[in-house]
């Protein structure tokens, strides 16, 4: 357990007047957690509106990425999937302090789990389960959801806000075993070795150097971590993807089979074939996916325009 990060503690300066800005958005936020959930989704559909009109440039994000995914939809239908999105963030705001906060009994009622029995395949041969996970905005809540079922192991990033971090990391341990530094590489490694069920998304563009340029969509030369195979080939561990999805009632968390042909094939395949996954599972919901981070910043030639540029 010595990978995990050390819990922060609460300190008494969090109670100053600097913090008071924090206390107040969170305690609103906490009121309306416990409202009826229609309500919250109603809410959620107002932030969304609210967000269209505050985060301009992010919106232009989410449109530029539809469209260079999605060349051949009326743009009618895009500009459609770029509203739902903007539901999506704004609903995902709530989720956040849902998935901090709401009893697990409320979890239980709003949440289920799909398809679990191929990680518990996995566990039960006493082997990790490299969860490779989907930007999805209600993942914060999905994370309670699972946790439920079964704690897994995930990265964290630290918050800026010291008061944040503390109410950000306790929130996520309510049902999380325990977390790791999102750059502490060999503690995953030593996670999965040890059998845990454990989260990662590889669906990001994390730059040049440790990329390869496979397709995604109909972005042909799309900047595909190759980090995600470092994990699979390094471990013993079992690869499957894991989404979150919206549903009538809530919220699902879905597993899907092993991809044991991740560590079989060349890289540039594997990759290919992992972004062939996600553009699968993300259309199954795509108004659900985080369309608003610039997923294809980096070029194969790093003097080539931004496809972000006007």
């Amino acid at each position: 357990m010595s990978v995990a990060i050390t819990p922060p503690k609460f300190k008494f300066a969090f109670l100053g007047p600097r913090f008071w800005p924090v206390w107040i958005s969170m305690c609103l936020l906490y009121i309306v957690t416990w409202l009826p959930f229609p309500i919250i989704r109603l809410l959620g559909q107002g932030a969304g509106v609210l967000l269209g009109t505050l985060a301009k440039s992010r919106v232009k994000i989410a449109r530029k990425n539809i469209a260079l995914c999605f060349p051949d939809l009326p743009k009618a239908r895009q500009e459609k999937l770029v509203k739902e999105n903007l539901n999506r963030a704004g609903m995902g705001l709530f989720e956040t302090a849902m998935g901090w906060w709401w009893p697990d009994w409320r979890v239980r009622k709003h949440g289920e789990v799909e398809g679990f029995e191929h990680a518990k395949a996995v566990l039960a041969q006493n082997k990790g389960v490299f969860g490779m996970a989907l930007h999805n905005m209600n993942l914060e809540f999905a994370c309670r959801v699972l946790g439920l079922t079964y704690p897994s192991v995930a990265f964290y990033r630290k918050h800026n806000n010291p008061l944040m971090d503390y109410l950000q990391y306790h929130g996520r341990a309510r049902s999380n075993k325990y977390m790791i530094h999102k750059r502490n590489a060999r503690a995953l490694l030593a996670a999965l070795e040890e059998g845990e069920l454990c989260l990662y998304l590889p669906d990001q563009d994390y730059g040049r150097s440790q990329s390869i340029f496979v397709p995604f969509y109909a972005v042909k030369e799309t900047a595909t971590t190759t980090a995600t195979l470092m994990f699979i080939r390094r471990t013993e561990s079992i690869p499957l993807m894991v989404t979150s999805q919206y549903t009538d009632t809530g919220y699902k968390v879905k597993f899907y089979p092993p991809l044991m042909a991740l560590k079989e094939l060349d890289d540039k395949a594997a990759l290919t074939l992992l972004n062939s996954e996600v553009a699968n599972i993300i259309d199954e919901q795509p108004e659900s996916y985080l369309w608003m981070h610039k997923r294809f910043k980096t070029r194969p030639d790093p003097d080539a325009p931004s496809l972000y540029k006007d």
